[in-house]
């Protein structure tokens, strides 16, 4: 990813890999967690080897966390294709078994298709088998489901909206809600407008998920791209940074080794050993000055039914709080094929939601804050 651009580029294969270690239910936020409802969530990701942004890796962690102390039923995680012009990068299919190991579960994995939409609504038929395992993992998660599914999608949206466009009734009752990381906030976005990274990887697929008949939690990951470099925060972009070592030294052996992993571009099948191996204190001491840029840190706790106080502390979304430090608001969102979104405020829409920051001073320590306390949960 661009420095401040969105992220790349995409996956391939596979199944779910693990074993076991961990334990019992943990607290957070000084909310316990036991007696909570698991949300079915499968995540949708641009999560390679090596990585492209290491903001991915954070973020599986972040959902892994939330289906470790109970809070989600992580269903999946399906990693987008690799475009032809960066055949250098793989689907991290070690990140996934090394997160199961940590966690102790068993998560599988999947690949996306390989092929861009045409239209709209191409559902891809000249397609083969092969290249829609992504596709029919997405349709078989939400059929097999008792309970309907949050889907986070963190890079393309090809596959969803592929398979929400070969299924649109399956989508009516069976997804919860989509995650949508991508696009820019700006309620006066024109044609002229820069489109942000992760619709560019196929804006007219971006387009489609607008179309789907299921709630969509828009997050957009800047409000423009054109000013993205002068206003760090914003009220309409998901868009935040922490130096790394505010949180890295305080993760366990293990977790701080997967992320070393990830750090050091490792591509060998040494996954397993270097997990359970020792630290590698000067490779953390570099990247733990490292800022990181994030953005989609907001939407795991929200889909999870949590919010963030001002302070960063994770509390139920039921709970009155005079101000989280964001909210959801609702809206009526028209995006056309080129990317361009043009929206307004609708207190009566019931599906179609825009991410907002309330505290553009605390916004950015409070979600570091709630996402150290999170990872902190991982042993």
């Amino acid at each position: 990813m661009e420095h401040l651009n969105r992220r790349a580029l995409l996956g391939m294969a596979a199944a779910g890999l693990t074993t076991g270690m961990m334990g019992s239910k943990c607290t957070h936020g000084n909310e316990s967690t036991a007696n909570r409802k698991k949300v079915p969530v499968l995540h949708v990701t641009d999560l390679f080897r090596p990585h492209n942004d290491p903001d991915d890796h954070w973020d599986l962690a972040c959902v892994y966390a939330l289906a470790h102390q109970g809070d989600i039923d992580l269903k999946g995680v399906l990693i987008d294709y690799p475009p032809a012009s960066r055949n250098d990068r793989n689907p991290d299919i070690m990140a996934v078994a090394q997160m199961n190991l940590i966690c102790n579960l068993y998560v599988p994995t999947g690949v996306g298709s390989p092929h861009p939409m045409k239209s709209r609504n191409d559902i891809q038929a000249y397609a083969s088998a092969a290249d829609h395992n992504g596709v029919e993992m997405i349709l078989d998660t939400l059929r097999q489901s008792p309970e309907p599914v949050a889907i986070n999608i963190l890079g393309s949206s090809r596959d969803v909206a592929i398979a929400g466009k070969k299924n649109p009734d399956l989508f009516k009752t069976k997804c919860k809600a989509i995650y949508l990381n991508a696009g820019t906030g700006s309620p006066t976005m024109g044609p002229e407008s820069r489109l942000e990274y992760n619709v560019t990887l196929g804006a007219t697929e971006y387009a489609a998920i607008f179309d789907l008949p299921c709630p969509v939690y828009w997050m957009p990951c800047f409000e423009d791209m054109e000013n993205r470099r002068k206003q760090s925060i914003r009220e309409y972009g998901t868009h935040y940074e922490f130096r790394q070592d505010l949180i890295l030294p305080h993760l366990s052996p293990s977790v701080q080794n997967f992320f070393a992993y990830m750090f050091g571009k490792y591509t060998d099948h040494n996954w397993l050993n270097y997990l359970k191996g020792p630290k590698d204190q000067a490779l953390l001491s570099k990247v733990g000055g490292m800022i990181r840029h994030m953005w989609c840190t907001a939407g795991f706790f929200h889909a999870a039914g949590y919010t963030v106080s001002t302070e960063g502390k994770v509390l139920p979304l039921d709970k009155k709080l005079d101000q989280p430090v964001f909210t959801f608001d609702p809206i009526i969102v028209q995006c056309a094929d080129n990317g361009v979104t043009q929206w307004t405020p609708d207190e009566s829409s019931k599906r179609r939601f825009i991410f907002h920051v309330r505290d553009l001073e605390r916004y950015q320590s409070a979600t570091t804050t709630a996402m150290k306390s999170l990872l902190m949960t991982l042993s």
